[in-house]
């Protein structure tokens, strides 16, 4: 039975669940490498390759953190993508200019794409609701932050919320402080936050427990190469599939090594819709499309011409194809029975012969 807080999710007049395709997010993040050119390239590219909707992310490096290169605000680790930055100037680097949302979200609507954005903090989302958002989207590093996701609960819009590192008793914190604020329509996006991610660190089997749990749409923000985790994350019951996206990951950048190119992006697209379209239902016997193959199954047929009294034997009768005489299975019970008139080679055995 179907969970009663479930109810049909509309994005922008797009329906969003099982009983459609497959939602896909190409995720710009900071690919447009500080080029207003660039970003808008990225959004013709994404509609070209059948995204359903682009997203941004909203912030300044200052109300992302502070400017210092010491402790643990400089990024030390050395398998890290952004290894010998501090925090402030890699969101410096990766921000995209407030400026430019709006020629972003007005070209993203003129090729039929929604256009969103991740907020990171309270003025983010007083900013995207002037650019009359349709849906917001809550970062895996922020499903902790009660507050803002209020902020973003009490605009009414939807809510994707990836769960990155949460734990189930924050998730139940963040979803209930969601739906106390004001949100109808949630989406929880299974995440693992490291960049790229493993398909073997990605667990899917994960996305039809969080549609149980917490009673709503459900999907994967997939940070693992290729398409192979959302293909798998669609037969697992995923709605929404969102991935990083750029133009040329040999462009660089600082989501680049972990983000679909847009031949990649077209692919995803048509595989998770052929996916969602696999899974169907629980069913057996002829579809009406096999029957017209029902033809190359094997039944019995005589295979040497026979007068009126001969023996059926192993001689003269052998499963083949076509499918027009009796099914193998009764090839025992006709076994030494007469045949009462002449039978030319190649007829199908039927009852009326013997």
């Amino acid at each position: 039975m179907e969970n009663p807080l479930m109810n049909e999710l509309m994005i922008d007049g797009c329906r969003i669940g099982r009983d459609a395709p497959p939602f896909v997010i190409a995720e710009m993040s900071g690919n447009h490498n500080q080029s207003l050119e660039r970003a808008l390239a990225i959004v013709d590219a994404a509609a070209a390759a059948g995204a359903h909707a682009i997203k941004l992310q909203t912030y300044t490096a200052d109300t992302m953190t502070i400017d210092l290169r010491e402790r643990e605000f400089f990024i030390s680790d050395p398998n890290s993508l952004w290894a010998g930055s501090s925090l402030y100037e890699l969101y410096q680097q990766a921000h995209t200019a407030w400026e430019w949302h709006e020629p972003l979200f007005r070209r993203a609507r003129d090729l039929g794409m929604i256009p969103f954005s991740t907020p990171f903090d309270e003025t983010a989302v007083d900013f995207l609701e002037t650019l009359d958002v349709g849906v917001y989207k809550i970062a895996s590093f922020e499903n902790t932050d009660l507050p803002l996701i209020r902020k973003v609960a009490a605009t009414g819009k939807p809510i994707i919320i990836s769960t990155g590192m949460a734990s189930l008793a924050e998730l139940d914190e963040t979803v209930r402080a969601a739906r106390e604020a004001g949100c109808r329509d949630l989406v929880l996006l299974k995440c693992t936050s490291t960049y790229p991610a493993s398909a073997a660190n990605t667990n899917v089997r994960t996305i039809p427990h969080l549609r149980e749990m917490f009673g709503c749409e459900v999907g994967l923000s997939d940070h693992t190469m290729g398409c192979g985790a959302a293909v798998a994350a669609v037969a697992m019951g995923a709605s929404v599939i969102e991935k990083h996206f750029t133009l040329s990951r040999a462009d660089g950048g600082v989501d680049s090594a972990f983000s679909m190119e847009p031949d990649e992006l077209r692919t995803l697209v048509t595989e998770s819709e052929r996916a969602w379209q696999a899974m169907g239902e629980v069913r057996y016997g002829v579809s009406g499309e096999e029957g017209k193959s029902m033809v190359f199954r094997r039944s019995l047929y005589v295979i040497k011409d026979l007068v009126p009294g001969d023996v059926l034997s192993a001689e003269n009768v052998r499963a083949i194809r076509p499918g027009f005489g009796l099914a193998p299975k009764w090839l025992p019970l006709v076994m030494g029975r007469q045949v009462r008139r002449a039978v030319a080679r190649g007829t199908p055995v039927s009852w009326d012969l013997i």
